[in-house]
C-alpha cells in the first residue's frame, strides 16, 4: 500500500510537470501568433498609407486634379485644404508609429499578464485608428464638399451675369441631402473594407486573448 501511495504521489508530480510544460508551449505559440498579427496590422497600415500617397501622386499628375486645385484656390480655401491634409497625415503617421511600438512591445513580452495587456491596448488603438479615419473622411467630405458646392454655385451664377447671387433654399437643402447621402455611402464602403481587413486581424487577436485568459486563471 505504501508503494502504491508513493506511485500516486509521483504520478501527480509528473502530471503537474506535464501540465506546466503544456501551458508554456501554448503560451509560446499564442505569443508568436499575436506578434505576427500585430506585425501585419503595422504592415497593412503602412501599405494603406503608401497606396494613398501613390494614388494621390498619380491623380496630381492629371488635368482633373489641376482643375480641382484651381477651383479650391479660387474659393480661397487652399490654405485650409493643405492644413487639413497635413494634420490628417500627421495623425496617421502617429498611429502607424503606435502600431510599430505595439509590435516591438509584444515581441518582448515575457509573461501572460503583459501579453494580455498589450493585446488589449493594440485592439483599442486599431479601433481608434479606424474611427479616426472614417470620422475625418466624413467631416472633410461634408465640409469641403459643401463649401465647394456652395461657392461653385455662386461663382457660376456670377459668370452668368447674376449680381450678388444667393443659393435658393430648395437647392441648398437638396444639395445638402445629396452630400450627406454620398458621405454615408462612401463612409460605409470604407467601413466595410476596414471591417474585412482589420476585422479579421482583430478577431484573431481576440481569440488569442481568450486563450491566454484560460492560461492565466
Amino acid at each position: 500500500m505504501k508503494e502504491l501511495d508513493l506511485l500516486k504521489k509521483d504520478w501527480k508530480k509528473n502530471a503537474a510537470s506535464f501540465e506546466q510544460v503544456s501551458e508554456n508551449e501554448i503560451y509560446k505559440m499564442i505569443h508568436k501568433r499575436s506578434s505576427s498579427i500585430v506585425k501585419w496590422i503595422f504592415i497593412v497600415s503602412v501599405l494603406e498609407l503608401g497606396l494613398g500617397l501613390v494614388l494621390g501622386l498619380m491623380i496630381s499628375c492629371t488635368k482633373y486634379d489641376e482643375r480641382n486645385v484651381e477651383l479650391i484656390k479660387s474659393l480661397g480655401i487652399y490654405g485650409y485644404y493643405i492644413a487639413a491634409s497635413v494634420i490628417l497625415y500627421a495623425v496617421i503617421f502617429f498611429f502607424i508609429y503606435k502600431f510599430y511600438s505595439m509590435y516591438r512591445k509584444i515581441s518582448v513580452d515575457d509573461n501572460t499578464k503583459q501579453l494580455l495587456s498589450t493585446i488589449l491596448k493594440t485592439r483599442t488603438v486599431v479601433k481608434q485608428y479606424i474611427a479616426f479615419n472614417l470620422t475625418s473622411f466624413a467631416l472633410l467630405f461634408i465640409v469641403f464638399g459643401g463649401y465647394m458646392f456652395y461657392e461653385g454655385y455662386l461663382h457660376g451664377a456670377s459668370k452668368n451675369g447674376t449680381i450678388h447671387p444667393e443659393m435658393p433654399l430648395n437647392i441648398a437643402l437638396i444639395s445638402m441631402v445629396v452630400l450627406i447621402l454620398a458621405t454615408a455611402v462612401f463612409t460605409f464602403a470604407f467601413w466595410l473594407i476596414y471591417k474585412l481587413i482589420y476585422g479579421i486581424l482583430l478577431r484573431r487577436l481576440h481569440k488569442n486573448y481568450e486563450e491566454l485568459k484560460k492560461i492565466d486563471l
